[in-house]
C-alpha cells in the first residue's frame, strides 16, 4: 500500500484504512501491480466488533489490503479516538469505482454468487455499464461442498483481475480467507447485497439517506429481528469511552495481506 494514497489506523484493534476518493485508482492499480493482489474489506460495525474477537475472521480482516468503512460509526468512532477521519464510503458507489478503474485497462473480473437468476441479470448489466471490462467467468452460490475444489480450480484457470463475491457461500467473506491461496493474483472482494442491486432487486440506498448514516434502516424493515443490533451498538460506545479514559492507542499489529 502507497503510503502516499492511504494510511491504515486501528480503531479498537481493528485496522481502518482512510483513502481519499480521489487517490482510489492509483491504490487500486498499485494493488493489482503486485504480486498477491488482496483482499478489500467492506466494514461495517457488525463487521468490526466480529473482527475483535480472536479467530478466522479477525485474521481475514488484519490481513487484508485495504479496509474500507462503511458505516458512519465507525468514522465519527475514528474521529473520536484517533482524531483522524476516515472516507466512508457507500458499498455500491465503492464497487462501481473499483470496476470503473479496471475497464479502463480493460482487467478482467469473476461474478461469483446469488441464483442464477440474478447472476444473468447481473451479468447483462455490468456487460452493459462497462463494456470493456471482460468477464472471465460466473458462477451461482448455493454450490455443494464436494464442487468447490473445481470452482477454485476454475477462478484460478481464469485469473481475474478481480474477483467480485457475493451470497450463497458458507462462511461469506471467510470463504475467501479459506481459498485465496488457490487463487491466482489479482483482488478480491465480499458485498452481500451487492449482486442483487445491480440486478434491479433491491435498491441501494439515496445518497442523503446515506450521508446522515440511516441506510440501516432499510434492512431492518426487511428483517426487524437486527433491531436487537442496538444493543452492540450502545457495546460499541462503551468501548470507545474506555479506550479514550483507560487505554492507550498502541500500533496496530497487522497480518501478513491475503
Amino acid at each position: 500500500m502507497s503510503a502516499k494514497a492511504a494510511e491504515r489506523i486501528s480503531l479498537l484493534k481493528v485496522p481502518l484504512d482512510i483513502v481519499p476518493q480521489e487517490q482510489l485508482p492509483d491504490l487500486i492499480l498499485e494493488l493489482l501491480r503486485s504480486r498477491s493482489g488482496g483482499n478489500i474489506v467492506l466494514l461495517s460495525l457488525w463487521d468490526l466488533l466480529k473482527a475483535r474477537r480472536s479467530g478466522e475472521y479477525r485474521d481475514y480482516v488484519l490481513g487484508a489490503s485495504l479496509v474500507i468503512p462503511i458505516t458512519k460509526s465507525l468514522v465519527s468512532g475514528a474521529k473520536f479516538l484517533t482524531g483522524k477521519t476516515p472516507i466512508r464510503y457507500m458499498p455500491f458507489d465503492f464497487v462501481v469505482s473499483l470496476l470503473t478503474v479496471l475497464e479502463k485497462r480493460e482487467f478482467s473480473v469473476y461474478l461469483l454468487g446469488g441464483s442464477a437468476q440474478v447472476l444473468r441479470k447481473t451479468e447483462k448489466n455490468v456487460r452493459q455499464t462497462f463494456p470493456q471490462l471482460r468477464i472471465v467467468g460466473r458462477r451461482r452460490g448455493g454450490i455443494k461442498r464436494q464442487e468447490e475444489a473445481a470452482l477454485v480450480q476454475a477462478i484460478h484457470k481464469a485469473a481475474p483481475s478481480l474477483l467480485l463475491v457475493g451470497r450463497g457461500f458458507r462462511g461469506e467473506e471467510r470463504w475467501i480467507a479459506r481459498n485465496y491461496r488457490n487463487f491466482s493474483p489479482g483482488l478480491r472482494l465480499w458485498c452481500s447485497d451487492l449482486f442483487d442491486v445491480f440486478a434491479e432487486r433491491r435498491k441501494r440506498p439515496s445518497r442523503a439517506v446515506f450521508d446522515r448514516g440511516f441506510e440501516w434502516l432499510a434492512y431492518y424493515g426487511r428483517k426487524p429481528w437486527l433491531f436487537l443490533r442496538v444493543f452492540p451498538w450502545f457495546y460499541y460506545k462503551i468501548l470507545l469511552l474506555a479506550y479514550r479514559l483507560f487505554v492507550r492507542t498502541q500500533p496496530l499489529k497487522q497480518a501478513q495481506p491475503l
